[in-house]
Formats: structure tokens, C-alpha cells, sequence
């Protein structure tokens, strides 16, 4: 039996126009986003919002998309082996920042999985930057700007290093 109240809800607090309301997303519906004035009616209209949209892809023949599995079915322990010079190299990364290897590669990891998600909506935003820029150790920086700008120096808009 189809159950809306077992999707992902997040709800949070934020300010949108000096008015404070209460916006609940979707971890399986992206798209959705709710606002309303208490936390309640915000989770509330997300509920709906789910049962609307389960109705309507049934009706068009199309599934609905799954329940996401919650953080607690995954241990957080995973077992890697890496070549001996990406264990040295990632390892003197790390004690040239003060962590740990397992901090560090945690790091590195969350950024990726954060870069790969955003992704899709940086290269709509941003482009690479014309000018030379001087490379990382590695070779991997690049220098990226928002599109809209338009200035000749640096400090005239938000600027991003992209690995």
C-alpha cells in the first residue's frame, strides 16, 4: 500500500523576503519544495504533494519514484585498497592539513559527491575563465566565473576554484 508519510520530508526554517516560513523538500522528488508558515502545514502540504504526484503518474501509466533507503541501513565503515602512491600521496595531504587520512579522504569525498551533484547546475551557471591562471601542484585547479560577470578584475564578483 502506498504510504507518502515514508518519503524523505525535510523540513527547515529560512527567510525568504524578510518573512521567516517553513520550506519542506523531498529527498526522492527533487523538484518539490513546499513553503508555508509553521512547520506542520509545510509537512503537511508535502505529504499532499506526494499523494498529488503518486495519483498523477499513475494515471499516465509512469511508477512512482521508490522510498530512499534512511542513512541507518549503511555501516559508515568502508574497506579500501589503493595503490601504495595514492595511500602516500593522500596521506601527505592530509598531514600537510592537520587530519587525519581518514579525515582528510572523508573530505575529499564529500566534496565530490557534492561537486557531482551540483553539477548539472554549475555548468548552467558558470563558465571557465579566459585568462591564465596559475596551476595547482596537481594541475587540476581552474578558475570559473559566473556568467553575468563582466568586470576585469576578480574581486568584482564571486569567483570559485573547481578541481
Amino acid at each position: 500500500m502506498f504510504d507518502p508519510h515514508a518519503y524523505g520530508i525535510e523540513v527547515r526554517r529560512c527567510v525568504i523576503d524578510d518573512e521567516t516560513v517553513f520550506q519542506a523538500r523531498v529527498r526522492e522528488l527533487p523538484d518539490v519544495a513546499e513553503y508555508a508558515d509553521s512547520w506542520t502545514e509545510a509537512y503537511d502540504l508535502a505529504v499532499d504533494t506526494i499523494a498529488t504526484t503518486a495519483a498523477l503518474l499513475e494515471e499516465a501509466g509512469r511508477p512512482m519514484p521508490p522510498v530512499a533507503k534512511p542513512a541507518d541501513d549503511w555501516s559508515g565503515r568502508v574497506t579500501l585498497r589503493l595503490p601504495r602512491s595514492l595511500h602516500r600521496a593522500l596521506t601527505d595531504a592530509a598531514e600537510s592539513e592537520g587530519n587525519s587520512l581518514n579525515q582528510y579522504m572523508v573530505n575529499v569525498l564529500s566534496f565530490f559527491s557534492g561537486y557531482a551533484q551540483a553539477k548539472p547546475f554549475a555548468k548552467a551557471h558558470w563558465v571557465v575563465a579566459e585568462r591564465p591562471v596559475q596551476p595547482s601542484a596537481s594541475g587540476h585547479l581552474r578558475l570559473v566565473h559566473s556568467q553575468d560577470y563582466t568586470g576585469d578584475h576578480a574581486d568584482q564578483t564571486n569567483l570559485a576554484a573547481v578541481l
